[in-house]
């Protein structure tokens, strides 16, 4: 476990303003200081909670609110599909526990790290401490913040330019992932492929839209590679 949580460290750089900004959000709306830490306890991700915060705040229903972050969250779906095949052996108990974990900078050391045979923590019987390593000070991390941001958020000047959180966590898990020709392909596709559904109107979906088109483009880039290279 300790493996996975100085794995994931360096993204609490993006984590933690984040976490406040969740935080004032559920409170400049109105929700209180219980249910944004209810938030971050149950749905444990950020844009979602953003979205579905929004939709409350603005006269939602609760059911537009959980498909908004249902629908945020769909990426979730590839991620799990992407770490499957490393965890087939592990209990279904073991493997329920790390999906509840599993966020964005979860998968990215994840997948990172489990894909060198030689890397510790790479052996199957490593992998579940590992996330959960990762997971357990994201949420201790994610969730301290949203209390003291719900408490002192709204009355933080509006000067101070705290959104700038929310792009910065997604930099922070995006950036040492770019270290070859696909990856950058798949990273440029992903981003202007969401820019551009988002701009025709694509709304929260424009998310899972680049994602599809992100990992479209790094396919193709891999396999061009793989082809030169033969």
């Amino acid at each position: 476990m300790r493996a996975g949580a100085k794995a994931v460290a360096p993204q609490l750089i993006g984590v933690i303003p984040f976490g406040l900004v969740a935080g004032a959000t559920a409170a400049d709306g109105g929700l209180g200081v219980a249910a944004a830490t209810g938030f971050s306890g149950i749905v444990f991700a950020g844009a979602s909670q953003l979205a579905a915060i929004d939709v409350l705040t603005q006269g939602g229903t609760a059911l537009v609110a959980v498909l908004t972050a249902w629908t945020i969250n769909l990426r979730m779906v590839l991620y799990s599909a992407s770490l499957a095949p490393y965890l087939t052996n592990d209990r279904l108990r073991s493997r329920l526990l790390a999906s509840y974990v599993l966020v964005d900078q979860v998968y990215a050391v994840a997948v990172s790290r489990w894909s060198d045979p030689d890397d510790p923590v790479s052996p199957p019987e490593a992998r579940i401490p590992f996330m959960l390593g990762a997971g357990l000070l994201l949420g201790t991390s994610w969730m301290t913040t949203t209390v003291i941001g719900a408490l002192f958020g709204p009355s933080v000047p509006d000067s101070l330019p705290l959104s700038f959180a929310v792009p910065l966590v997604f930099l922070v898990v995006l950036v040492p992932t770019i270290t070859n020709r696909p990856a950058v392909v798949a990273a440029l596709g992903g981003g202007v492929g969401a820019v551009l559904a988002a701009e025709l109107g694509a709304g929260h979906a424009s998310i899972i839209i680049g994602a599809f088109i992100g990992i479209a483009s790094g396919a193709f880039a891999e396999s061009a590679t793989e082809g030169n290279e033969a």
